[in-house]
C-alpha cells in the first residue's frame, strides 16, 4: 500500500509540473497590447461606462417622474372616490330622515282617524 501512495504522490508533482511548464509557455505565446492599444482600449470602455451611466440616469429620471406621475393620479382618485363615499353617507342619513319624517306623519295620520273614528262612535 505504500508504495501506491508514493506513486501517486509522484504523478501529481509530475502533473504540477507539467501545469506550471504550459501555464508559462501559453503566457509567452500571449500578445500583449502596445501602450498605445492599451490607452485607446481603456478611453474606449471607460467612455462606453460613462454613455451608460448617463443612458440609466436619464431613464431613471423619466420613470421616476412618471412613476410621482402615477402615484398623485392614483392619489386623487382615491380622495375623490373617499369623497363620493362620504357623500353617500351623508345622502343615506338624509334619506333615514326623511323617512323618519314620512313614518311619523303616517302614524300621526293613523292616530287622528283613529279618533276621529272613536269619537264619531
Amino acid at each position: 500500500m505504500p508504495k501506491d501512495i508514493t506513486k501517486n504522490d509522484k504523478k501529481e508533482k509530475k502533473e504540477k509540473k507539467h501545469f506550471f511548464r504550459d501555464f508559462k509557455a501559453e503566457l509567452k505565446r500571449v500578445i500583449w497590447p502596445t501602450p498605445k492599444q492599451l490607452v485607446n482600449n481603456t478611453v474606449a470602455v471607460i467612455t462606453i461606462v460613462l454613455i451608460t451611466a448617463v443612458i440609466v440616469f436619464v431613464l431613471d429620471v423619466i420613470l421616476e417622474s412618471l412613476n410621482n406621475y402615477g402615484v398623485n393620479k392614483l392619489k386623487e382618485i382615491v380622495d375623490s372616490h373617499n369623497e363620493q363615499s362620504e357623500n353617500t353617507d351623508t345622502n343615506q342619513e338624509a334619506d333615514d330622515a326623511v323617512n323618519n319624517i314620512l313614518d311619523n306623519t303616517q302614524s300621526n295620520e293613523e292616530n287622528t282617524n283613529t279618533n276621529a273614528n272613536n269619537s264619531e262612535n
